[in-house]
């Protein structure tokens, strides 16, 4: 039987995250209930560094006292700081010594494949079962995000740092300047067969604005996009969220494939691989979380 930690065919809807402050317990099972496929516990940016102690401790908490029946279709994460720091290594230290760890750790400004690598061998020590989202945001990072992604197979998400790779780079927060980089990041999660997903967008009085980039982001190979509050999460979902002709032409592809059990499948003259089933399957996982959401 293929581990959790090794088995990339096990999908998930990854459509739309947003943060919740570790200092505000409360605000956590807020956002749980927002719809966002993610919810972020922060402990980085968002926190001021006199209150990273209390922020930390709030959230091994949390995690360690959710019910495992809560909000099962919400990925729940937590931020830590770069491990190149000693706030960072608090962090770790923290969670390696949880009973209960948080089930996907956010790993940000990471530069190199070591960093995840180092993190991976102390996790496994541990015995602990936690999964990486990674965030390219930083120059040196992006030059070795295909090694990066590849780095762990704990490892399920790239997320591009579009204000930190911004201010690297010297150049505005846009699409169209930042869009070599977005493209690399898309290049190193399909490298790795990862999901992509994308910077929040900042203005909140413009959400036509926020769908159009959302839909370019779609367009490059993102599978969602970040959140600054719940009023976007509506509108992200929507874009992220495949057809019904979609899903039904996905779900017709993996009974056929799965029933043919030969690696590969040819239909309609076209030859169908792995790679492909992996988005059929991830597709179906949208129309499985949507369907939760109904009932």
């Amino acid at each position: 039987m293929v581990s959790k930690l090794t088995d990339k065919d096990d999908m998930t809807s990854r459509r739309s995250f947003i943060f919740a402050p570790a200092l505000k317990p409360d605000m956590f099972y807020k956002a749980l209930k927002c719809g966002a496929d993610i919810v972020c516990v922060e402990l980085e940016d968002g926190v001021a560094p006199k209150d990273k102690d209390s922020a930390r401790g709030n959230a091994i908490e949390m995690f360690s006292s959710l019910n495992s029946n809560e909000f099962v279709d919400v990925e729940k994460v937590l931020r830590i700081n770069t491990i190149r720091s000693q706030v960072g290594l608090d962090d770790v230290r923290a969670i390696l010594e949880a009973k209960i760890p948080p089930p996907v750790v956010m790993l940000p400004k990471v530069m190199t494949s070591d960093e995840v690598i180092w993190l991976d061998e102390l996790f496994s020590e541990r015995g602990h079962d936690t999964r990486f989202h990674i965030i390219i945001e930083t120059n040196e990072g992006l030059e070795n995000a295909y090694e990066i992604a590849k780095a762990s197979p704990r490892t399920e998400a790239l997320f591009f740092g579009g204000f930190d790779m911004a201010a690297e780079l010297r150049c505005e927060m846009a699409w169209e300047p930042l869009l070599y980089a977005r493209s690399r990041v898309v290049h190193a999660a399909a490298g790795a067969g990862i999901d992509a997903i994308d910077v929040p967008f900042l203005d909140l009085t413009d959400l036509e604005e926020m769908r159009r980039e959302a839909e370019l982001s779609r367009s490059l190979g993102y599978c969602g996009k970040g959140a600054i509050h719940p009023s976007q999460i509506t509108s992200l979902n929507a874009v992220f969220t495949p057809s019904a002709e979609k899903i039904n032409h996905a779900r017709q592809i993996v009974i056929a494939f799965e029933a043919a059990d030969t690696g590969l499948l040819v239909i309609d003259g076209k030859l169908i691989e792995k790679p492909v089933i992996r988005e059929m399957k991830r597709i179906l996982a949208i129309a499985d979380r949507m369907n939760n959401q109904k009932s």
